[in-house]
């Protein structure tokens, strides 16, 4: 990679329930993640974290009705979609640490904005693909692909004045193992490609990737990588916030990302939902960084 890598914090706990994955960015440096990338032999421009709302604890420990914290997360998201196409047009290479997944609403509204066709790759255990009628918790981190897609509430749409971002058949989900009804219906009626745990584990991970990059090479002309650690077994990463059993290994996760970075397809990337407040000695964090070091090149020998 001849960019610069450009940290950019989202430090949001407003798409979901529980305080703390607002200091994931700080927790991802803290484990040593400029460093990781600079041993690589990578520059790195650390800009630091967004500017986001305030938390009012009485407000988001309340019940709310209708989507939880929207006017926050619609304010951080037109911060983030402008600082990610920023760092874009500065021909830079995005890299966004969460903060929950709601924060994708902005970074792809960022990098949708300087491509015709752009591809994501879903690395994770949810589809967040709900719509707020669907919902069953109102949580907006289960909801950023479908808002990305052109769909649920207009004004989170319409963040930064342009709708869709990303096209249902340029989308790719890696590790689904917890979808909801709704979810699994749009999936379905979308034919969006889809590889469920049960797939990674007929085909292999190696197949996965190289059948997932094969398949989005032919119909983009960018590639964002959103990666929630989720998606690994939480054995793996304990400190997130909706863990589900069965997931990626380490391992898998970081030969996955090997092989990402050997495609030199991808250009700009999301980890999201670490959680330093239910971690075990930053474990999780310091795992993160070290698949970000996978994902840029790093090598044993």
């Amino acid at each position: 990679m001849n960019k610069t890598v450009e940290i950019i914090g989202a430090p949001s706990t407003y798409g979901q329930r529980k305080l703390g994955v607002n200091l994931g960015p700080d927790v991802i440096r803290y484990a040593g993640i400029e460093e990781r990338i600079k041993a690589i032999g990578l520059n790195v421009k650390d800009s630091g974290n967004i500017t986001v709302p305030k938390i009012d604890l009485e407000k988001f420990n309340s019940e709310q009705k209708g989507l939880r914290n929207l006017e926050e997360i619609i304010e951080t998201s037109n911060t983030l979609s402008d600082a990610v196409s920023n760092s874009i047009e500065n021909n830079h290479f995005p890299l966004i640490l969460g903060g929950d997944h709601s924060i994708a609403i902005g970074s792809i509204s960022g990098v949708s904005k300087h491509y015709e066709n752009l591809g994501i790759i879903w690395y994770d255990a949810h589809g967040d693909l709900n719509i707020p009628e669907e919902s069953p918790s109102g949580n907006i981190h289960g909801m950023p692909l479908r808002v990305l897609a052109g769909e649920g509430d207009e004004r989170l749409v319409n963040i930064s004045n342009y709708s869709p971002k990303i096209k249902p058949e340029n989308i790719v989900l890696i590790g689904m193992r917890d979808l909801d009804e709704g979810e699994r219906r749009y999936i379905k009626e979308q034919d969006i490609k889809t590889y469920t745990m049960a797939e990674v584990d007929r085909f292999g991970i190696k197949q996965v990737i190289e059948d997932t990059i094969e398949y989005l090479q032919t119909k983009t002309d960018g590639i964002h990588l959103s990666l929630d650690v989720d998606a690994l077994d939480p054995v793996e990463t304990p400190g997130t916030g909706t863990r589900v059993l069965g997931g990626l290994t380490y391992r898998e996760s970081h030969f996955a990302l090997e092989l990402l970075h050997n495609s030199k397809c991808i250009t700009s990337m999301d980890l999201v939902e670490v959680n330093p407040l239910i971690d075990h000695n930053n474990d999780t964090a310091k795992q993160a960084v070290c698949l970000v070091g996978s994902f840029f090149g790093e090598t044993l020998l």
